[in-house]
Parts: structure tokens; C-alpha cells; sequence
């Protein structure tokens, strides 16, 4: 392992003072993999005052001196230091009751979640993998510390956490761990929606988010219970579905690029489908008439349960609302897409209904990647022939409306996106003149009613 020059005299430094030293968790499990650790974490047999005291004169954050830790401040960036030590019980199913300090090494690694997370390095002494984290990772193997059952029952988030890990590095999950992931499932009850939503991002936008889907809905749900329907819905349109709702929304979601508002798109762009559904006597076919509205509604209230924030919430909203809008549009259809939801969003959607069309039977996916191809080069013409296509286009603005005598706020939105609705369809021309003649007769009009 190479480890950073800052880390490298972290450690030496607590070495040299007699304390023993390793980097631990995440950045020894990336490295082993090869891969660059984003961040570094110092623990060591020196208590929290012990550690200030080596590091007396340097910046230092007492992050969290209840539980042993310190933050030291480098020039090439934060360096958490952390004591050896052991847990006490788990009360609330996520956070330890109290700590111990401790000087032994393998007390500290016995109590962390994953054997992959539970090796520790030092320049010094080498590889400390007292569980078999290595092994594990050679063999692609999530596997608790100790018994899955306490693991799990100390913290729930573990149980998320678990599939995030086997999702990023496309790993199995040990039978023993996935059975214990099961039966408590039902704990994540206690965890906050924050965490969760964090955890359900980073599932759903690493390489193996559609395979947890498949292999372990049951957790899933028990994060997210509006979508329990999903699972095993027959959507009844051989012809075009060969998935069960929940197994389309897997696929889709694997189909598009890990960006978190694309994949959380894809995993809630069908949601609402088993709520919308009718029988077709006549076609011998399933319908979901309404489908993209009713699971952008869904989607709204799961976001906002889980506290997303506004801008993601809106965004992946809008386009779970917009996901059947295209296939096969001519350009005044797209012009009109465009001027609404903008020339990013458009973007965006283009490749969430690639990605659903994916999800489709062979036949349909053909079909309609064939026609999102006429429409994202009719898009792509609009594009080149400087077409008015938002606000910031039209050749009058807020100011111009103003001056007419309209009062400042939301009616002065409101007109300028009359204006280039009006503009995009034809109707009216993007010149000044013709634009405040508009504008004037849509502020009398707002007057006198």
C-alpha cells in the first residue's frame, strides 16, 4: 500500500511518541482494490488528549471527543484520528450507548460492520487483517464481523450499507450476512430519512443497483414501502413487457448512466404503474393510462418523506411526469418540450426513456430507440437553428414588462412564459413590437378580470 505523505507523517508522528498506528476501514479496503481512497481515517492507541497533545501547535477540530475522535487539519486536506476502542450497547439501533478506549488493535477492528472494513496498515508493522477482509475481497464477498445478527441489531443502516458495498463492487453478499439482512429488515424503521435517502442514492447509482434490486427487494421495501406493489405486478403486455413491474424498473435503472437524479428517475419513472392499471377487454391488454403523473405524485411524496432536497425532488419529478413524452415527435412537438422543461432536462429525458425502452422486449426497445433518434435529431436542429426556445430568448424581458405598468412578481413570469409559448408555436413573432402588444394585452386582460 501507498500511503499519502500527510497520513504517512500522521502516523509516524503518533509512532514516534510511542503510540501504535494504522490507517483503517474504507481507504485500506480501496487500496487493496486499487483503487484511490477518497479519504483516510487514523486510529490509534493514544487517547483523544494524548493525540492533542502530539499534535499541539497544528489546527485541530475536537470532532467528536465522546467517542475518541479528533480531526487534524493538513495542508493537503482532514485526517481523522480515532482511539482504539470498543462499543457498548445499541439502544436505538444505530448508535452506540457508549464507548471504551482500549489498547488493543483487534477490540477496535471486532466491532466495525464488514471484514472488508475491518483491516488497518501501517508503514510500520503491515497488513492487519485480523477477520479475513482480504479473502474476502479476493473471493467478492460482503461478510459481517463476527455474528450478522448483533452487527446489524447494533445498526441498522448496516443493512443498507450492505447492499451499497455489494452494489459498488459487484460482490455477493455472504448467505449467512444475507439472511441476518433479512430478518432485520424491519429495523430501518428506526433510522432517519436522511440516511436513508443517502444510502438509497449510493445503492441505486453504483453498477450493481439493478441486481440488489432483483436479489433482495425485501430490503427495499422496507426503505421505501410505497413500492411494495411493484414486486411481482404482471404488467400483461407480453408484447411489450418480458419483466414484472419491479424487474422493468431494475433493468431500466442499470440501463442509464449512475447519476443520482437519472438512476433515482429510473427507479421511481414506474412506480405508480400497478395503481393506474386496467384491463383492456377489447386489446386483451393491460393499460396504465395516466401512469407518469400518478408516479411522479408517488415519487413527490416518497422524496419529500425521506427529506430530499428541493431541487432533486423537483427535478426527478419532472421527469418521471415527462417520461412518455417523447418517441416519435415531430420538431414543432419537441420545440415545445424544449421551451418548457429546457434544453438540459431534455437531455436528461432523452436518456431516461432510452433506458426504459431497454427495460422493454426486444421488439418495442428496437422500436423505440428508433424514433427517440428522429426526435433527439430533430432536437439537436432546433439547437443549431438558434430557435427561441426559453425566457432568456425572447427578444423582451422582465424589465420591458415593467414599464408597461406590470407590478413586480409572479405575473411578470407568468406573461414572459405566455410570450414564448405563443413564440414557439408560431403564433406570434419574437420581435419587440409585437411582443409588448402581447404583453399589453395580457395585462389588461389579468386587470379586468
Amino acid at each position: 500500500m501507498t500511503v499519502p505523505p500527510c497520513v504517512a507523517a500522521v502516523l509516524e508522528a503518533l509512532e514516534a511518541a510511542g503510540w501504535e498506528s494504522y490507517a483503517v476501514g474504507g481507504c485500506v479496503r480501496d487500496s487493496l482494490l486499487g483503487i484511490e481512497p477518497h479519504d483516510w481515517d487514523v486510529t490509534t492507541a493514544a487517547r483523544p488528549e494524548q493525540v492533542e497533545a502530539v499534535f499541539a501547535g497544528e489546527r485541530i477540530i475536537e470532532t467528536g471527543l465522546q467517542h475518541g475522535t479528533v480531526t487534524l487539519l493538513t495542508g493537503d486536506g482532514p485526517v481523522e484520528i480515532t482511539t482504539f476502542r470498543t462499543e457498548g450497547s445499541y439502544s436505538d439501533s444505530r448508535h452506540p450507548d457508549s464507548v471504551a478506549f482500549v489498547s488493543d488493535l483487534r477490540e477496535d477492528l471486532r466491532r466495525r460492520d464488514f471484514t472488508v472494513n475491518a483491516m488497518a496498515y501501517s508503514p510500520r508493522r503491515g497488513l492487519r487483517d485480523e477477520f479475513g477482509g482480504r479473502e474476502d475481497l479476493r473471493r467478492g464477498v460482503i461478510r459481517c464481523v463476527g455474528r450478522p445478527d448483533d452487527r446489524f441489531r447494533e445498526d441498522a443502516l448496516r443493512i443498507l450499507r450492505c447492499l451499497r458495498f455489494a452494489a459498488r463492487f459487484d460482490f455477493q453478499i455472504e448467505p449467512n450476512t444475507a439472511r441476518a439482512m433479512l430478518e432485520h429488515r424491519a429495523l430501518l424503521d428506526r433510522i432517519s430519512p436522511e440516511r436513508i435517502l443517502s444510502e438509497l442514492k449510493g445503492i441505486l447509482a453504483a453498477p450493481g443497483a439493478g441486481r440488489m434490486m432483483l436479489l433482495y427487494p425485501e430490503v427495499f421495501l422496507a426503505a421505501v414501502p410505497e413500492m411494495a406493489p411493484c414486486v411481482g405486478f404482471d404488467q400483461r403486455r407480453p408484447d411489450a413487457h418480458q419483466y414484472d413491474v419491479w424487474g422493468h424498473t431494475a433493468h431500466a435503472v442499470d440501463a442509464i448512466e449512475p447519476d443520482t437524479i437519472l438512476r433515482l428517475t429510473m427507479f421511481f419513472h414506474d412506480c405508480a404503474k400497478p395503481a393506474a392499471f386496467v384491463w383492456d377487454e377489447e386489446k386483451q391488454k393491460g393499460q396504465f393510462w395516466g401512469h407518469s403523473r400518478m408516479s411522479a405524485e408517488m415519487a413527490d411524496g416518497i422524496l419529500r418523506r425521506l427529506r430530499c432536497d428541493n431541487g432533486t425532488r423537483e427535478t426527478v419529478c419532472l421527469l418521471v411526469d415527462n417520461h412518455g413524452m417523447l418517441d416519435g415527435h415531430g420538431k414543432r412537438a419537441m420545440a415545445r418540450l424544449t421551451a418548457r422543461l429546457g434544453e438540459e432536462n431534455v437531455r436528461r429525458l432523452f436518456a431516461v426513456c432510452r433506458a426504459d425502452a431497454k427495460a422493454h422486449t426486444p421488439a418495442v426497445c428496437r422500436k423505440r430507440l428508433a424514433m427517440l433518434d428522429g426526435d433527439e435529431q430533430a432536437f439537436e436542429e432546433l439547437l443549431s437553428e438558434g430557435r427561441c426556445l426559453k425566457i432568456a430568448d425572447l427578444s423582451v424581458g422582465g424589465g420591458e414588462l415593467l414599464s408597461l405598468g406590470y407590478v413586480p412578481g409572479p405575473a411578470v413570469g407568468k406573461a414572459l412564459k405566455t410570450l414564448l409559448g405563443e413564440v414557439v408555436d408560431g403564433e406570434l413573432e419574437n420581435d419587440p413590437a409585437a411582443l409588448l402588444r402581447r404583453a399589453e394585452e395580457l395585462r389588461e386582460g389579468t386587470e379586468n378580470v
